[in-house]
């Protein structure tokens, strides 16, 4: 026998106990596998079972939770609903409250506290304005008087009706404009409501219709409180004032410091009718000395009618909010067909450049405005064209109010 023949002898042997060895253990394994799969067959089993025992109490539980609750509903389960609703308006409001905020004008995140901080702000400016205009005239302002004047309101009555008043201090025009007191005390105040107010407003009117009765030509003068004595403004404010009174208008002004100082100072130089419509603030203004004729106001309404009706043009020099109020007023009135020949001088072409530029290229691009809307407002630096506008504009009302007279007259 050759070495080969006993190598391949014994690789056949191996081969076949390895073969019986396999065929032993392949139960053993094909057993192992199928209890295994039992096993987890067996779990998955018991876990469906348990989440359908623990759904099927839950659904139990939820049903009796809701029989419950239905026979033990009170009889306001309408009130609950409302409630539920308001819960729902209030969760909606406070969404609204987290979106995304606008601006104001000076880049600040609108809030109700900015807003309340700025009209804060804004009277305390109003008043410093006012102080300012006064004493740059050399005068100490009533505010820091010691000892101020009674507050002064009506075109006669002298003295502010204390019994009435609240404190703090609110003008007549911020209780006209408040809210409902909602069924509060003053609610069954009659001296408190509006009913009563609308007689004072009419007695208001009344005073002022007779107080300015003999104004004839009159010429309103709008400006700056702060304005100096020492102001180029302030200086062309008094000779205009000057020159209506010399050409036969009075002056009409707020009755303040500043431009309306001015303009009240130019007509009593000139021998004229100087008059003065004040305001009641929340702080005492004060008249400038120059007045003639002092009409002392409550409500703006009232005091902006005096304007209109006893002034034959506006001249407007440059200042704030106010001026402007007086301003896009008086030209919507003409642009509505209110008043006619009326014209509305705007005083300091510098000051004024901006507006009218922002007017033609923003409002009228737009057709916000028409393009004849623009040639309502005329533009000047000279007191003498300013007058002599004024002069030609009243002949045209003579002669406007001549022909509508000849008219009616004809038609009766």
């Amino acid at each position: 026998m050759t070495k080969a023949s006993t190598t391949r002898r014994g690789a056949t042997r191996t081969a076949s106990r390895s073969a019986a060895g396999d065929e032993r253990r392949a139960p053993a394994r094909t057993t192992a596998r199928a209890a295994t799969r039992a096993a987890g067959a067996s779990a998955t089993s018991a876990t469906k079972t348990a989440k359908t025992a623990k759904t099927a109490k839950t659904a139990k539980a939820t049903k009796a939770t809701k029989a419950t609750a239905k026979r033990a509903a009170p009889a306001g389960a309408k009130q609950a609903t409302r409630s539920a609703g308001e819960g729902a308006l209030s969760a909606a409001a406070r969404k609204a409250v987290g979106a995304a905020k606008p601006r104001t004008a000076s880049g600040k995140r609108a809030s109700p506290d900015v807003l309340a901080a700025a009209e804060q702000n804004a009277r305390e400016g109003l008043r410093e304005r006012t102080e300012e205009g006064h004493r740059k005239a050399g005068r100490t302002p009533p505010t820091q008087s010691a000892e101020p004047a009674a507050r002064q309101k009506g075109a006669t009555r002298v003295v502010i009706d204390e019994s009435i008043r609240d404190y703090p201090v609110m003008t007549e025009d911020e209780k006209l404009l408040a809210l409902p007191d909602g069924g509060g005390k003053q609610a069954f105040d009659f001296t408190r409501t509006d009913t009563w107010r609308v007689m004072r407003i009419m007695g208001e009117f009344i005073e002022g219709f007779d107080t300015l009765s003999k104004v004839r030509r009159g010429v309103t003068i709008f400006g700056s409180a702060r304005t100096g004595p020492d102001d180029p403004q302030y200086q062309a404010a008094a000779e205009v004032g000057r020159l209506l009174a010399e050409a036969g208008f009075d002056v009409i002004t707020g009755a303040g410091p500043g431009i309306m100082e001015a303009g009240n100072k130019g007509a009593r130089e000139g021998g004229g009718h100087s008059v003065g419509c004040n305001i009641e603030l929340p702080f005492e203004q004060g008249s400038n000395p120059y007045v003639d004729t002092l009409v002392n106001f409550r409500y703006f309404f009232v005091r902006k009618t005096m304007f209109i009706k006893y002034s034959v043009a506006f001249i407007i020099f440059p200042g704030g909010f106010g001026t402007l109020d007086e301003l896009f007023e008086a030209v919507t009135l003409i642009q509505t067909g209110k008043m006619y020949q009326f014209p509305v001088i705007l005083f300091g072409r510098h000051y004024w450049a901006g507006l009218v530029r922002w007017l033609q290229t923003r409002v009228l691009q737009e057709g916000k405005i028409s393009p004849g809307d623009l040639d309502l407002m005329l533009l000047t630096d000279d007191p003498r064209e300013a007058v002599a506008a004024v002069v030609a504009a009243y002949g045209a009302q003579r002669q406007r109010a001549a022909e509508v007279g000849g008219d009616e007259a004809r038609a009766d």
